[in-house]
């Protein structure tokens, strides 16, 4: 499998980081390797002293696509989740200042949190609601209405690019909101006011 991210989605989050709002969806990929495994806590890496949380709606890909058109992007998904994609914000800055990939801050061990899945169909995709806490405090809270570009409209662009394989992973962008984690916080992330993951930060 491989998980597809998509960055700069929500206004509000282009806007809080001071980035330029793109034409396209921008991509970038993590390894399966980044994955949290389940009830493992995130343990801050030795490398970064900035490592922020980014709650996403997440979709699962259910068979193989490629050159998929938006009208019949629907037909590859059945099920979406919520995840966490954590990133060395202090890193990234000083990669992007160089012009220089930024995988290290997306892509390290235990960066991509992925919680179950769940049916599409027992929710309206158009406005899924969901939230993170940090100490049970709201930090982010995001609704699918202010995507710049739909669920739909992202498989269609990832697959001109990715042939699309049952199993892949798509974390479709974060809201704003964005802040540091630190030893000790707790997160709790939240799609449509049930609580469906939880990591301890170390």
């Amino acid at each position: 499998m491989k998980i597809i991210c998509i960055g700069r989605n929500y206004t509000k989050h282009i806007e809080e980081l001071e980035n330029e709002k793109p034409e396209n969806p921008v991509i970038f990929l993590k390894p399966d390797s980044a994955i949290l495994l389940k009830n493992n806590p995130f343990v801050i890496p030795p490398f970064s002293n900035d490592v922020h949380y980014e709650v996403e709606v997440l979709v699962k890909i259910n068979r193989l696509g490629k050159f998929i058109d938006k009208k019949f992007a629907h037909k590859y998904y059945n099920e979406i989740g919520l995840g966490i994609d954590f990133t060395a914000r202090d890193l990234q800055g000083q990669l992007k200042s160089k012009g220089l990939p930024w995988e290290k801050s997306k892509a390290f061990d235990g960066s991509a949190v992925i919680s179950e899945f769940f049916p599409k169909t027992n929710y309206n995709l158009d406005t899924i609601g969901f939230q993170l806490y940090k100490n049970n405090e709201l930090v982010q809270d995001g609704d699918s209405s202010h995507m710049l570009w739909k669920i739909d409209e992202i498989i269609a662009y990832v697959s001109q690019f990715f042939t699309l394989k049952i199993g892949d992973v798509i974390f479709t962008g974060t809201p704003a909101g964005v802040g540091k984690v630190n030893p000790g916080d707790v997160l709790l992330g939240k799609l449509e006011n049930e609580e469906i993951i939880k990591v301890n930060i170390k």
